[in-house]
């Protein structure tokens, strides 16, 4: 998808996305060096500006090409960070839910894979099942390293999380041609 020349560039949406991309490494060297409390800050930070860039980007009408792909990249990062960090500092906290992860995390795998057979490159489908997943995750990573592990948060997140995957596989073999923004399978198929 090209980027349409129409389109503005510098919105704000895109400019809390560009943030997300941009901290990754920082975030990424707390992890590495072991500093567990400037992880959760940034996190939370690149979290909250996720929701936001969303929220900003359809209650002002901001949506763009360039910002879905942003979006799906930026969401992307956080989601990778997270999850190294849960390996890195709190992999004792999910002893016996191993399974659970290795789960979620293939169908999370799967889709990736599928779209980029089929298309070359990701695309962000942004299923209303994916926006809950999201806020499912950032809920209970923040409760997991703020409060303390909470076993029923886990499943809920990560049931919810790989439903959402199985959607977004059955939705790419089913999309002709890449596609933003879908509300989910019900819509394709009534489409």
């Amino acid at each position: 998808m090209a980027q349409n020349s129409q389109e503005p560039i510098w919105t704000i949406p895109n400019i809390l996305s560009l943030y997300r991309l941009l901290v990754f490494p920082l975030i990424l060297y707390f992890i590495v060096s072991q500093q567990e409390q400037l992880f959760v800050v940034f996190i939370a930070i690149s979290l909250i500006t996720d929701i936001l860039d969303g929220a900003i980007a359809r209650g002002f009408n901001m949506q763009t090409k360039l910002g879905a792909k942003l979006d799906s990249w930026a969401d992307l990062g956080v989601f990778v960070l997270a999850f190294f960090a849960a390996y890195q500092f709190r992999l004792a906290d999910i002893k016996g839910l191993y399974w659970l992860f290795i789960l979620y995390l293939f169908c999370w795998f799967l889709a990736y894979l599928v779209v980029f057979i089929k298309f070359k490159g990701l695309i962000g489908l942004h299923t209303y099942m994916f926006k809950v997943t999201g806020y499912l995750q950032g809920i209970f990573m923040f409760v997991w390293f703020v409060f303390g592990f909470q076993a029923w948060l886990c499943y809920l997140a990560l049931g919810w999380g790989t439903l959402a995957c199985i959607e977004e596989i059955i939705i790419i073999l089913i999309i002709p041609e890449p596609r933003s923004n879908v509300k989910g399978l019900y819509w394709v198929l009534k489409n």
